[in-house]
Parts: C-alpha cells; sequence; structure tokens
C-alpha cells in the first residue's frame, strides 16, 4: 500500500484547522481509500487558538501530526521545510483556507500513478480574489517569466503533487532562502498543469500585505533573473553617452557665444536630480541582491521547531 502525505502549512488559522483535517480524512476514507496516509501541519508560530486545536486534532488521530515553529518562518520556509518531514512516496501540499480545493488531490493522485507525472501543479486559471490582485499577479508572472532563464509557472502556488524522488532533490539542496516555485521549474521532473479556479477563503482573512508580497517578488527576482544588475550596467553606460554628448553640445556652444549663451541652473539642477533618483534605484536594486545573497551565506536553519506531535522517534 502507497503513502500519501498531506501537508498543510497554516498561521492563524482556528477557523480552518478543524474542517480541512477533516475535509481530507474523510478523503481518504472514501475516494483514496486504497492509500495509507499522514496529514502533517506545520504552524509558523500562530497566535489565536490554532495550536491548541491541532493538539486536540492530533490526540484523536494518530494519523494527523503537527509541527510547531518557536516563530514565525517566513510563507516560504515554513512550507519547504515541512515537506522534508514526510515520510509519503508523494506529498500533497495545500493551504489551510480552502482556496486550494481538496476535491483536486484525487486528480492528482491518478495522474501521479496512471500517467507517471512527478510533479503535478495546481494552476489558478481563474480566481474570485480582488480582480486588481489577480491583473498584478498575471503582470508579475509574465514579466518574471520573460527576465528569467528559468521558466517560472505562471500562477502556481505550491499547491500539487511532489513524488518523493523530488522531494529527495529539495533534501539535497543547501538553500535557506528556497522559492518553490523557482525550485520546481529548475529541477522539477515530468510535470502536469491541473487548471482550477480559486475559490475564496472558507474563514478568517489573508495574511499577505504589501511588505510579504514585496518579499516574495524580491526573493524570485533576485533568485533567478540577472536582468537587474544588467540593467544597471546598460542604463548607466546609456545616461553617460547622453551626459558626454550634451556637455559637449553645451561646450561648443559656450565657444562659440561665449557671451550670448547661458546655460543657467535649470539643465544643472533637473540633471542632478535625475541621476540621483537613477543612482539610489539601482543601489537599492543592488541592495536586493546583496541581502539574499547575504541571507544565504550566513545558513541559517530553514525553521526551528518548538515541537511536534504524533511522529515516531
Amino acid at each position: 500500500m502507497k503513502k500519501i502525505s498531506v501537508l498543510i502549512p497554516c498561521y492563524n488559522e482556528q477557523e480552518n484547522v478543524v474542517p480541512m483535517s477533516e475535509a481530507v480524512t474523510e478523503l481518504f476514507k472514501t475516494e483514496l481509500s486504497q492509500y495509507d496516509y499522514e496529514i502533517i501541519f506545520i504552524d509558523n508560530c500562530s497566535t489565536d487558538g490554532t495550536r491548541k486545536l491541532l493538539e486536540e486534532i492530533c490526540q484523536n488521530d494518530k494519523k494527523i501530526k503537527a509541527i510547531f515553529n518557536v516563530r514565525n518562518f517566513g510563507q516560504f520556509n515554513s512550507p519547504f521545510y515541512g515537506m522534508m518531514q514526510t515520510s509519503g512516496d508523494c506529498v500533497v501540499t495545500l493551504c489551510c483556507d480552502f482556496q486550494d480545493p481538496v476535491e483536486l488531490i484525487p486528480t492528482f493522485v491518478r495522474e501521479w500513478e496512471d500517467n507517471g507525472y512527478q510533479i503535478v501543479c495546481g494552476i489558478k486559471s481563474k480566481s474570485k480574489e480582488n480582480p486588481f490582485m489577480r491583473l498584478f499577479r498575471t503582470c508579475y508572472y509574465k514579466a518574471i517569466r520573460r527576465m528569467s532563464d528559468v521558466e517560472i509557472i505562471e500562477h502556481f502556488t505550491g499547491f500539487g503533487l511532489y513524488d518523493k524522488s523530488f522531494i529527495e532533490v529539495m533534501r539535497g539542496l543547501d538553500d535557506n532562502q528556497p522559492f518553490m516555485r523557482g525550485i520546481v521549474a529548475e529541477l522539477g521532473g515530468k510535470r502536469k498543469e491541473i487548471e482550477y479556479t480559486q475559490p475564496k477563503r472558507r474563514a478568517g482573512k489573508t495574511h499577505n500585505n504589501f511588505f510579504t508580497l514585496y518579499d516574495a517578488a524580491m526573493l524570485s527576482f533576485t533568485s533567478y533573473t540577472k536582468i537587474g544588475l544588467r540593467l544597471a550596467t546598460f542604463v548607466g553606460f546609456f545616461i553617460g553617452i547622453i551626459s558626454a554628448i550634451i556637455g559637449l553640445v553645451y561646450f561648443i556652444l559656450k565657444i562659440t557665444n561665449w557671451n550670448g549663451f547661458s546655460a543657467g541652473m535649470a539643465p544643472i539642477v533637473v540633471g542632478m536630480f535625475f541621476l540621483g533618483a537613477v543612482q539610489l534605484i539601482f543601489i537599492g536594486l543592488l541592495g536586493e541582491y546583496v541581502l539574499n545573497i547575504n541571507s544565504r551565506v550566513i545558513k541559517r536553519p530553514l525553521v526551528v521547531e518548538e515541537k511536534r506531535i504524533n511522529f515516531e522517534e
């Protein structure tokens, strides 16, 4: 009997953890009854009643396990670490807010079993989220795909199935800043994409904000593109040429009409502010690359556990 691991990252999901555990358990009792299974919740230091509910769930069902982090380690580290703690022949990851449809799991499993796909990705072809956010995400994915040497998967959040062979590849990575979407696109084997319509959250509020979205965007940008540094080089070279031409023109005009030609302060002020703004932008962009390098060089652990429940010693 093959074993399927289901990983569910959560943070402040007290309204969803019990219904989610019941929905996944029911699925394995009906449509996937021929498989052994484990359900692992990895909690990113929730501050509501999520942990207490998880302890009760684990006490009532030994197939449900839990990992409690000592603090919030972010939206990428915690799921990546959780996937490496699984023991199944494949791993299914989904969010605890029901925006990743539980009913798609049997479809993922069939593609894995019958057609031999190592990775089955859930792709949001449509979404009931804010239309503006949908448009913003679409533009972001298309921009990253054009700038990256790796074909980043559009509208892929990590929801999907991963064969244990790919999990072993992940275990071999020495990366404490993992970007799952890029890793799947770069290192994943035979892959199948399943489209679905993303529903709204079942309950609670999203924990994403401008800073978490910006952090995700910069992690992908600095990890899988070179264009930021190349752009700084090319723009600097172009501005240097234009500045030299303007300087030469002003010099000739002044030499040929010493008393009649007056450059004035306006061009100087505008030029200084323009060049200063360009420099600050590219210094900030360079800082993002340095920050990414620094985070990886320090070699901090992905997460630090506070405790785990129902794992064998």
